[in-house]
């Protein structure tokens, strides 16, 4: 992937917190598509100042420095190196540190071994700093990367960024949360490059927020490169306690310092997200709506828009989950068409029956999407399984199409705020 590949390279970066909520149990593809060009749109003017909330955060202080390289200051750490030229750049911020510097760094501390592969992005550049390499210990080829960035402090992104995600929606080995002495937070994460194991690459990482909003994130894998790639060694080549030290090493902070505050980023006004609805709510909600019959095994989801619920009707688990969106009234024409069914109230509604994408051998996913006429869509589906990384538990889901129709176009939803 060449370097100037940059926007990819970071959707793929969130780890475990972010990176990580997405690729979840396997939702209608069309309602998550549609749904994030919507959101995607009404959000421009923030993304802009705010690639992918935190990932690639921006509002950050220009400092003088850059990156603390072995060899110098009496307190063994690395001492401070400005580079005058950015890598990849035409000309360099002043105290910028260079792409090379960050690979050097990246480096430097990983055990003994062979490099190659080198893939990066200085401080001054557009996008958020990284440093990518191929590290080989004699037991096979493995990519390390780690990227740079200041998050918000107390923001929806700096929660995130070290939480641990619901292993029900997204699958992993491990995870621990810890609080450091100087007040950082840290998460280390054991998981999987595909929430789904379509392959079977292992990404383990370690996220690190600092109490001034420094967020560095360390990512190892199984294999030469993220995706597309044979794995080569059966596990990542660092542990957890080496992804810690990579991972705290005051080097990153220096050289998050270093990035440059971007002089178009709005200062007075920022367009704030739409509210979404509660997703507690809309639990909640879903559970009033089952059948009688229906026995709630366990829930979760997102903070909004989004739940979930595994039911069991007494012949094997289910899962539910469900998507309430507060206006979708701009993409309505795109995702109900002529052969929708329209009811006397004016809502429209859209089933299906097909194969769970992505999904454990013979999951079904039925599925009923509606929009009212205030542009509020509710969509919900229903799996013949508990899990869609497992395979199919029953013959059909819990909930018949009927009643996935009933609960979409209950006037519950319309009391949510």
């Amino acid at each position: 992937m060449p370097v100037e590949d940059t926007e990819e390279h970071f959707e793929d970066r969130l780890g475990a917190a972010l990176h990580q909520a997405g690729g979840t149990y396997e939702t209608d593809r069309r309602t998550l598509i549609t749904a994030g060009e919507v959101r995607g749109r009404r959000l421009l003017v923030r993304r802009k100042a705010s690639v992918l909330g935190g990932v690639a955060g921006i509002a950050l202080v220009g400092l003088g420095g850059a990156l603390l390289l072995p060899g110098a200051g009496d307190d063994g750490r690395r001492t401070v190196v400005a580079s005058p030229a950015a890598s990849g750049t035409a000309s360099a911020q002043p105290g910028t540190v260079s792409g090379d510097e960050l690979v050097r760094t990246l480096q430097e501390l990983l055990p003994e071994g062979e490099f190659s592969g080198q893939q990066s992005r200085s401080t001054d550049a557009e996008l958020p700093p990284y440093a990518l390499t191929v590290y080989d210990d004699g037991q096979g080829k493995a990519a390390v990367s780690v990227s740079l960035s200041r998050i918000p402090q107390g923001s929806e992104q700096d929660l995130q960024a070290v939480a641990c995600p619901d292993k029900n929606l997204t699958p992993y080995d491990s995870c621990v949360t810890s609080q450091l002495p100087d007040g950082s937070a840290l998460m280390l994460f054991q998981g999987y490059e595909y929430p789904d194991r379509r392959v079977d690459t292992k990404r383990w990482s370690a996220d690190l927020v600092t109490p001034q909003g420094q967020h560095v994130t360390v990512t190892e894998w199984n294999s030469a490169a993220e995706k597309d790639a044979p794995i080569s060694r059966p596990e990542p080549p660092l542990s957890t306690a080496q992804l810690k030290t990579v991972a705290t090493d005051t080097a990153w902070r220096t050289a998050i310092d270093a990035i440059p505050e971007d002089p178009k980023k709005p200062t007075d006004t920022l367009e704030q997200p739409p509210a979404g609805i509660d997703g507690a709510a809309i639990r909640s909600t879903l559970t009033s709506l089952l059948p009688e019959d229906v026995e709630v095994v366990s829930e979760g989801g997102q903070d909004t828009e989004y739940a979930y619920l595994v039911v069991d009707d007494g012949e094997g688990e289910s899962l539910v989950q469900i998507n309430v969106q507060p206006d979708m009234s701009d993409v309505e024409d795109e995702l109900f068409g002529p052969d929708a069914e329209t009811l006397p109230d004016g809502t429209k509604v859209v089933t299906r029956q097909g194969p769970g994408e992505k999904a454990g051998a013979g999951v079904v996913m039925w599925t009923a999407d509606t929009i009212r006429t205030d542009g509020r869509r509710v969509v919900i589906s229903a799996f013949n399984s508990g899990s869609q990384n497992e395979a199919a538990t029953r013959d059909t889901p819990a909930l018949t199409i009927e009643e996935l129709k009933d609960i979409a176009t209950s006037a519950k939803w319309l009391e949510l705020a």
